[in-house]
């Protein structure tokens, strides 16, 4: 399941094995990090906490405007490894097409 997800089912996944991968972003068409990891709601909680140490907190990347699930975290690990390697075009493409505003979905993953 890629892009926007209920927030019931996220809610029921968020902490199952397998894995997610997200795009945050610092703003609009901002800086863009591509991460994976296998419980969204504390992950992303993490970043717009400032308890990530690196990129994210230098960068103050922290509006999530991406994510796919997956049922296998190495699906999960070898879809961030791709994307990260994509290009820039790419990667903005892919937020547009489920989320054109590039809207924080932080509380689509919390409610």
């Amino acid at each position: 399941m890629a892009g926007l997800v209920p927030a019931i089912h996220v809610r029921q996944h968020a902490t199952m094995h397998g894995g997610w991968v997200y795009i945050l972003a610092s703003a609009a068409n901002g800086i863009l990090y591509v991460g994976v990891t296998n419980d969204i709601v504390r992950r992303i909680y993490e970043h717009r906490n400032g308890l990530v140490p690196g990129f994210t907190k230098k960068y103050g990347v922290k509006l999530l405007v991406y994510f796919e699930r997956y049922e296998d975290i190495q699906t999960a690990i070898q879809r961030e490894h791709n994307i990260k390697h994509w290009s820039r075009t790419w990667k903005v493409r892919l937020i547009l097409k489920d989320n054109p505003e590039w809207k924080d979905l932080y509380d689509t993953i919390t409610q």
